[in-house]
């Protein structure tokens, strides 16, 4: 999961995560506090020439004022690893080997940060798995196209694999989630050939063994028939994928034997049509593979975030997955009672 690119500065981040007060009021199970653990694993972020100092300051006092231990150092110019961030159960320890989930953030392959699932993170890592969000090279900050994002999703799962003795994982049970242009990446390193790093070892796999996909980018290429909405939601990414559409596009590359999947939509996407999310549901069935749809009607991208329409529909899915960990046994029980504040 090495950068390619150079930049003029590369801050470091030590930081050891402490368990934040407002956490406690947003986890709570029959009226006692659960906390969690969390640490930062290799925290080096690319920082561009924009005001360099500035951009540390803002990131130190940010994690200062939450609560947490930060010590900064600048690197020299060269190669860098992409951030981790890995929440673990308060009672984690190298010992065991519970079921993980990977988290890759939206954005459109542009934006975005890894903060966009923390709140997934927290109330897994509560409920008994090693929950993770992952950086990954984006436009904006990169200068890359899509197929470098997808072979940093694949370094950052091989790279759980790999560490997974150290971090206390089940190396066949690592389940890969994210959202939008996210989930787009989750789904691909489940069903690309390809895009992975010569530099790593390619003997480990960088598949995950389920998906969990918030309204994702499934069908990048042509489909045969498709309507008008798939042809401009195709074209608006097609100048930025750096490849073949179709190698790109997880939708063209569904074959027996992908990882049991469960997908979050809103049916009124206009982003990423509710379409494209059927079609892949289709094909999943008609090739033996586990594949479970949620639509919500009226719902627009991105419905499922913290914070929108009074946190309904982060509950609802959040519910709905942990129903769905649970069926495969990577979850136990029934969840507890959870108390949601913003």
């Amino acid at each position: 999961m090495l950068l390619k690119e150079n930049a003029n500065v590369v801050l470091l981040l030590r930081v050891r995560m402490k368990f934040c007060k407002e956490h406690q009021q947003y986890v709570k199970s029959v009226g006692k506090t659960i906390p969690h653990s969390m640490e930062i694993v290799n925290m080096k972020v690319q920082i561009d020439n924009r005001e360099p100092e500035r951009l540390i300051k803002y990131w130190t006092k940010k994690l200062e004022e939450d609560g947490h231990e930060v010590e900064v150092l600048q690197l020299p110019v060269g190669d860098i690893v992409l951030q981790v961030w890995i929440f673990s159960p308060a009672d984690h320890n190298a010992n065991h080997q519970r079921p993980a989930i990977v988290f890759f953030f939206g954005g459109g392959w542009n934006n975005g940060n890894p903060s966009h699932f923390v709140r997934h993170c927290e109330y897994l890592a509560n409920r008994g798995m090693v929950a993770i969000v992952a950086d990954y090279r984006v436009y904006s900050r990169h200068g890359v196209n899509v197929n470098s994002c997808v072979e940093d999703a694949k370094s950052a799962i091989r790279w759980i694999r790999k560490e997974s003795p150290r971090l206390g994982i089940d190396p066949d049970r690592i389940a890969a989630s994210g959202g939008s242009a996210g989930g787009h990446l989750a789904a691909a390193t489940a069903t690309l050939p390809g895009y992975d790093d010569p530099n790593e070892d390619l003997s480990i796999s960088s598949k995950p063994n389920v998906l969990v996909l918030f309204n994702p980018a499934v069908i990048i290429g042509p489909v045969s028939g498709q309507d008008e909405s798939t042809t401009e939601a195709l074209s608006e990414i097609s100048n930025r994928l750096g490849a073949e559409p179709g190698s790109l596009s997880p939708y063209h590359h569904i074959k027996p034997g992908i990882c049991p999947t469960i997908i979050f939509h809103g049916i009124a996407d206009t982003t990423v049509p509710f379409k494209h999310v059927e079609l892949f549901c289709k094909k999943m069935h008609e090739q033996g593979n586990r594949c479970e749809l949620i639509g919500y009607k009226g719902a627009r991208h991105g419905f499922f975030n913290f914070g929108r329409d009074e946190n309904a529909p982060f509950i609802d899915t959040v519910n709905k997955m942990d129903a769905f960990l649970v069926s495969l046994g990577y979850l136990k029980g029934a969840p507890e009672s959870l108390w949601i504040t913003q």
